[in-house]
Parts: structure tokens; C-alpha cells; sequence
């Protein structure tokens, strides 16, 4: 039988003088009990009082390990929590993989931390945003608490313990530091942000948007519907539509001043997953601006000129829009103009050898404007017994054999006939007097001024065939997005196009233009948050990075492109020094 040193030993205790380590008690010496734990064995009796005080001291000590375990465990729950991040996070400690990763990857966020647990909640919630992002952008982290991140986070000049939380977030684009992430720490804002680094923050960013009820899905839109007892005046936008920016304080306001009695909701439809909403609440545009009550869809609200106080006052006594009155047909006012056909228009010049003809559509704005100087002009000459000439018109949206035939593409064209023949185009007619004077005296219009892009330069004209994929390899463009007619434009065009000049040799750089009335060009202006003439963007490699709000002349111009220039080698320069 085993020593009671040996029991002693393994308990954690030392043997006593009485009964040293070598002391054994034969089993002859010990009846064996029923029950061993009310045995009378004398090597009990004599040392029961001793054992069980070792035993309690074992107990202790058992309490205390146990004690030591649970708190090595609380201290490293964090530590583990902290690795399981999504693997498709990237974890960088050495400088030569740091500076590979931004030469290979065009668009980074890296989260920089004190410890490896100090960054837990950014890489949680990093870990869904590196899925939803897979393939658009990349998310790195560099723990500067470990030997090799220290060194590196040195190198880079990276200080998290300086920041609140013990992490940092800087963005990399192109291989060079871009920004700080310094939006909030949301899935749905560093998605948009990763997706658009130099894109505007989303509308729920903004602190002055708090009182708006902000929409992300179908889901949420019904469950507001059924749930919510007050009214409810839902604005379903796009992110990029003017409009929509212009109106949105006003929209927020309105949400303030009745915040508790009404409920103002937001809501991006503009992805393609909405198109069944979209047609459900007739949203053929934005912004488009619903009226509920009880779940149920009452009204549209059509004021886009509206202040909030316009605003609150509908809702306070909200009524359908009424219908505008419609547009009588010019034919069918009591105007002096002959109104041609596609069937009466070759007879007509037949009789009259003189005859000036405006082609029109009803909905373009310069016909309307213009048709009141031609009806009075026609007052005079359709009704003189000794006129030069008569004054007739054709609707091209309905008599189209004539328009095609005399290749109109825009409105108002006013086109002289003489003898049947087509004599002139006369884009400059559009006065009363104007008219009466070359209907007296029918001279050749002067040669049409040489439209920009036709002019040798060295600006880009750009389509929306074109522009993305032109901006793309430019580091740095300044686009102007103009119209011919537009006097503002006409002023800024010789200085945009001197320094254009002078940036022709860089390859990064160029200067270049969109004609907002051309074709499919108006849509891409829209596109580009175009609200007015001319509008200048500045892109990186394609993408939008802000608006170009200073002066319009050529030091303005070539100062904008010198200061960014002087940024980037100011960079290259750091990166020097860095490695």
C-alpha cells in the first residue's frame, strides 16, 4: 500500500517528522471498514486531524487554480474574439507586404490598432463590409502593438493610441494615402464609402437629417406602413439627382418643425432592386413625394419650389394635385400663322413664292417663347395687301414627313422658301422686328460661328459614349460641362482652353468638355450632378472627386492643376522618405 507521504505528496503536502516519507502502514494494521469513510482505523485516529487539515489547504489552493484559470480565461476571451476575423481582411506587419498591397490594390482601407484587441469592434464589423465590398475594395489591418507592426506603423508615421478606441482608419487610393476614414463607423456608410471613396457622405450622415426616417429596404418601407399611426411623407430619391440635394434641407426642416405629429421618411430607390416600388408609387423621377395615412397611399406632392413651411402647411391639410390646365394647341388659337401639313405644305408654297416657316415642337421652351414675336410679326405680313412675304408654321411632332424630309433635328428652325425652293436656315430669327426686316430684305444669314469642338485645341471633347472610360486613365481632369448657348460658358471657354495649353505635354492631365445639349449627353450631365451652366468637375482616374468653384479665368485654371500637381510630388516625395 501507498505511503501516506506518497497520498501527502500528491496532495501538495510535505511528510512530518512523526512519519517520515519512508513510514508505511502495512493494510494488516487497518480493518477495512463497510464504509471507509467511518472507519476506526488507529492510522486514521492518529492522523485524521492532520490529513483533513491538509486537506482543506489542498482545497484552498484548488479554489485559487481554478480562481487564476477563470480570470486567464476572462483576459484572453477578448484576445481570441479579436482573430476571428473574416480572412478576407488582410493582416500586414512587414513593410515590403504593406507597400506591395497598396501598389497592387487601387482602393484600401487600412485599420491601424494599439493591441490586438484594441481594433475588435472595427474588425467585426470590417469583417461583413470586406464581403459586401469583395472585388470593389480592400480592407488591411496592421497591429501596431506587436514587434514587427510597431516597426512598421513607425515608418508609415501611424499613431493609433493617440485615437479614441485605440484605432485608426486611413484610405489609400491609387497607391498613395488618399484620406481618413472619419465618417461613421456604420456598415451601410463604409460600404458606400469603400464603393465611392470620393463620393458625397450619405444622407443619414448628416446631423441635421436626424428627425428623418431613413429607408434601406423594401422591408423596412412596409413594416413603417403598417406600424406607424401618424402621417407619413416618404421622398424617394437618388443620390445623384440635384433636386433631390436642393430639397433635402428643406425636407429636413419640415421633419423638425413637425417632429412627433408627422413622420418624414428618406428613401434611395435608385438601384435596380426598387423598380417594382418604383412602379407601384408611379416614381418616374426624382424626387418623387408620397402621402400616407394609416398605412394607405393618398396623394403625390408635387411643389419642387416648396419652402418648409409650404410643406408643413400641405400636410397639415394635404390635397391632390390639381391637374394643370392643358396647353391649347397653337393651331387651335386665333394666330395670324398659316399652320401647315404634311399634306397642304408643297400647294402652299406653290401659291406663295416667299414664305418663311418655323418648325416646332410644342414642348420645346425657345418655340414657346418665341411664338408670340412670330404671331405678332405674322399680324403684320400675312395680312398686308402689299407684304413681301407670309409667315407659316409646321408641328413636327405631328407632321413628321415634312421635318425628315428637310432634316430638322432641333426646334425652333425657321427655314425661307422661295419659289418652293429651300433658300435659307436663318437660326437668328427670333424678334418680331427681326423678321419684318429680312422679310423685306431677304439676304443670306451670316456663316454660322465655328462651334468649339470643331475649333483645333488641345481640350478633350468628351460624349457620354466616351467620357467614363477616357477619364479613367487621367490622374487628373478638369471637365467643363457647358451649353453653346450659354454666355457664362462663352466667356469661360478661351481661358479653359489656354490652359489646356499648357498642360497638353502631361499625359496625366487633361482638360476637357461635355456638351450638355448633344444627344445622349444630357442624361450623363444629370448624372453628374449638372444643375447649371458651366459646371466644372475635378476627377481622379474617373472618379468624382469635387467641384471646381474658383475663378473662371486662365490663373484660375492652371493654379488649380499646379496646386494638385504640387500635392502629388509633395507625396512622392513622402513615400521617399519612407522607404
Amino acid at each position: 500500500m501507498k505511503g501516506v507521504s506518497g497520498w501527502l505528496e500528491t496532495a501538495g503536502e510535505t511528510p512530518s517528522a512523526e512519519y517520515p516519507s519512508t513510514t508505511t502502514f502495512p493494510i494488516e494494521h487497518c480493518a477495512v471498514a463497510k464504509n471507509p469513510w467511518e472507519t476506526d482505523c488507529a492510522c486514521v485516529s492518529r492522523r485524521g486531524n492532520g490529513i483533513m487539515a491538509s486537506w482543506n489547504r489542498h482545497g484552498s489552493r484548488m479554489r485559487e487554480a481554478k480562481m487564476f484559470m477563470l480570470v486567464l480565461l476572462v483576459w484572453l476571451l477578448p484576445v481570441l474574439e479579436a482573430v476571428k476575423v473574416s480572412p478576407l481582411i488582410e493582416k500586414v506587419s512587414d513593410h515590403k507586404d504593406f507597400k506591395k498591397l497598396l501598389r497592387t490594390r487601387t482602393n484600401v482601407l487600412v485599420v491601424y490598432t494599439k493591441t490586438a484587441t484594441s481594433g475588435d469592434s472595427h474588425l467585426k464589423l470590417l469583417s461583413d463590409v470586406a464581403q459586401t465590398v469583395k472585388g470593389q475594395g480592400t480592407i488591411a489591418w496592421v497591429n501596431c502593438g506587436d514587434s514587427e507592426g510597431r516597426k512598421l506603423c513607425k515608418k508609415v508615421k501611424v499613431d493609433p493610441s493617440s485615437k479614441r478606441g485605440g484605432a485608426e482608419l486611413l484610405h489609400y487610393k491609387d497607391g498613395t494615402f488618399h484620406t481618413e476614414y472619419n465618417r461613421p463607423a456604420t456598415f451601410k456608410s463604409m460600404v458606400a464609402f469603400l464603393k465611392d471613396p470620393s463620393g458625397p457622405p450619405l444622407w443619414e450622415e448628416n446631423p441635421e437629417a436626424k428627425d428623418i426616417v431613413h429607408i434601406e429596404t423594401e422591408k423596412d418601407f412596409r413594416k413603417l406602413l403598417k406600424k406607424e399611426e401618424r402621417p407619413v411623407l416618404l421622398m424617394f430619391y437618388a443620390p445623384w439627382c440635384g433636386v433631390c440635394k436642393r430639397m433635402q434641407p428643406i425636407f429636413q426642416q419640415a421633419a423638425t418643425e413637425t417632429k412627433g405629429k408627422y413622420v418624414l421618411a428618406g428613401m434611395n430607390v435608385h438601384p435596380a432592386e426598387f423598380d417594382g416600388l418604383k412602379q407601384e408609387y408611379n416614381v418616374k423621377g426624382y424626387p418623387t413625394f408620397c402621402y400616407f395615412e394609416k398605412g394607405k397611399f393618398l396623394y403625390h406632392y408635387e411643389n419642387y419650389g416648396a419652402t418648409a413651411k409650404d410643406m408643413v402647411d400641405w400636410m397639415k391639410n394635404p390635397q391632390p394635385t390639381q391637374p394643370k390646365t392643358p396647353e391649347v394647341p397653337w393651331t387651335e388659337t386665333d394666330s395670324p400663322v398659316f399652320h401647315l401639313t404634311d399634306e397642304s405644305f408643297d400647294s402652299f408654297l406653290e401659291e406663295h413664292p416667299a414664305a418663311l416657316v418655323m418648325f416646332y415642337a410644342p414642348w420645346c421652351g425657345h418655340c414657346k417663347k418665341m411664338k408670340p414675336e412670330y404671331d405678332e410679326a405674322a399680324e403684320i405680313l400675312n395680312k398686308g395687301a402689299d407684304s413681301p412675304g407670309v409667315l407659316a408654321a409646321v408641328d413636327s411632332t405631328v407632321h413628321k414627313a415634312v421635318g425628315e424630309r428637310f432634316k430638322i433635328s432641333g426646334f425652333p428652325t425657321v427655314k425661307y422658301f422661295e419659289k418652293g425652293e429651300d433658300k435659307y436656315t436663318l437660326p437668328h430669327l427670333r424678334s418680331k422686328d427681326k423678321i419684318i426686316e429680312f422679310m423685306h430684305n431677304p439676304q443670306a444669314p451670316p456663316p454660322p460661328e465655328q462651334s468649339w469642338e470643331d475649333k483645333p485645341s488641345s481640350i478633350s471633347h468628351l460624349g457620354s459614349e466616351d467620357f467614363r472610360e477616357a477619364l479613367k486613365k487621367k490622374k487628373h481632369a478638369l471637365v467643363m460641362f457647358y451649353a453653346p448657348w450659354c454666355p457664362h460658358c462663352k466667356n469661360a471657354v478661351p481661358h479653359f482652353t489656354t490652359a489646356a495649353e499648357l498642360f497638353k505635354e502631361d499625359r496625366k492631365i487633361v482638360y476637357a468638355a461635355v456638351d450638355c445639349t448633344k444627344g445622349q449627353n444630357h442624361e450623363l450631365c444629370k448624372q453628374e450632378g449638372v444643375e447649371g451652366y458651366p459646371t466644372f468637375n475635378h476627377y481622379n482616374y474617373g472618379k468624382f472627386v469635387e467641384k471646381y468653384n474658383g475663378d473662371r479665368g486662365e490663373a484660375g485654371f492652371i493654379g488649380f492643376m499646379r496646386s494638385l500637381r504640387g500635392r502629388d510630388q509633395e507625396k512622392v516625395v513622402k513615400r521617399k522618405e519612407e522607404l
